[in-house]
C-alpha cells in the first residue's frame, strides 16, 4: 500500500468521526484543511431520492451563487450577424456558427459554457453526441438558447452555475474557492441547495434530498446535515 503524505494524512485524522455538521462547521472544516499549492475548489455532492432515467424525475436548473465561483468561465457563443457581435462585446470567449461546429467536431472544446441563439440550434443539434456528455449542450429551460445572448454571457461569466442530475441521481458542482471567506462559502452553498430544493421534479416519491456533502479538490468530503443545508 502506498504511504499516505502528511497533508493527507493530517487531513483524514481532522475529518475522522465527524458526520451531519452544520454548513458552517463544515465549510470551516473542509476550508481550514485545504492545504494544496494551489486555490482548491470547494465542491458540493448531493445524493436525490430520483431516478434521472424517468422524464417526470429529472433534476435541472441553473443558479446565480452570490460571490461567484472564483472560476474563470470560458464561454462559446453560437450566433450570427448582430448577436455575434453583441456575444462578442458581452465577453464571450469564441463566437461562430459553421466554423464552430466543425472546430467542436474535431475534439477541441476550449469552453465550459456553450449559449446558442434558437436559429442556431439545426446547426448545435448535430452535436449532441459531443456537448450533451459534457453538459454543455444548449436548453432553453437553463437560459442557454436564447436570443439575449449578451445577458447570458454575463451571467454565466459573472457566477451562474448549472446543475443536472446524474444517472445515480447525484448533483454536484463548485461553489467558490478555498480562499473565500467562510461566510461568503456558506451563502453560495444555501443558494445552490435551495436552487436544487426548488427544482423538485413532480415524480419525485418519498425523500428528495438524501445526503448532501462537501470536499476541496484535493481533500476528503464531509456530510452535512441536510435539514440545516436547506435553512435559511
Amino acid at each position: 500500500m502506498a504511504k499516505l503524505g502528511k497533508r493527507t494524512t493530517a487531513a483524514r485524522e481532522a475529518f475522522a468521526g465527524k458526520e451531519n455538521l452544520t454548513v458552517e462547521d463544515a465549510v470551516a472544516l473542509v476550508k481550514g484543511n485545504a492545504k494544496a499549492k494551489f486555490d482548491e475548489t470547494i465542491e458540493i455532492s448531493m445524493n436525490l431520492g430520483v431516478d434521472p432515467r424517468h422524464a417526470d424525475q429529472m433534476v435541472r436548473g441553473v443558479v446565480g451563487l452570490p460571490n461567484g465561483t472564483g472560476k474563470d468561465v470560458r464561454v462559446a457563443v453560437f450566433a450570427r450577424g448582430p448577436k455575434a457581435e453583441e456575444a462578442q462585446a458581452a465577453g464571450a470567449d469564441i463566437v461562430g456558427a459553421e466554423d464552430l461546429m466543425e472546430t467542436v467536431q474535431g475534439g477541441t472544446i476550449d469552453f465550459d459554457r456553450c449559449i446558442a441563439t434558437p436559429d442556431m440550434m439545426p446547426i448545435v443539434g448535430r452535436l449532441g453526441k459531443v456537448l450533451g456528455p459534457r453538459n454543455l449542450m444548449p436548453n432553453p429551460k437553463v437560459g442557454t438558447v436564447t436570443m439575449d445572448v449578451a445577458d447570458a454571457v454575463k451571467a454565466a461569466k459573472g457566477g451562474e452555475v448549472q446543475f443536472k442530475a446524474e444517472k445515480a441521481g447525484v448533483v454536484h458542482a463548485g461553489v467558490g474557492k478555498a480562499s473565500f471567506d467562510e461566510a461568503k462559502l456558506v451563502e453560495n452553498i444555501r443558494a445552490f441547495v435551495g436552487a436544487v430544493a426548488k427544482a423538485k421534479p413532480a415524480g419525485a416519491k418519498g425523500t428528495y434530498m438524501m445526503k448532501v456533502s462537501l470536499s476541496s479538490t484535493m481533500g476528503p468530503g464531509v456530510s452535512v446535515d441536510v435539514e440545516n443545508a436547506v435553512t435559511e
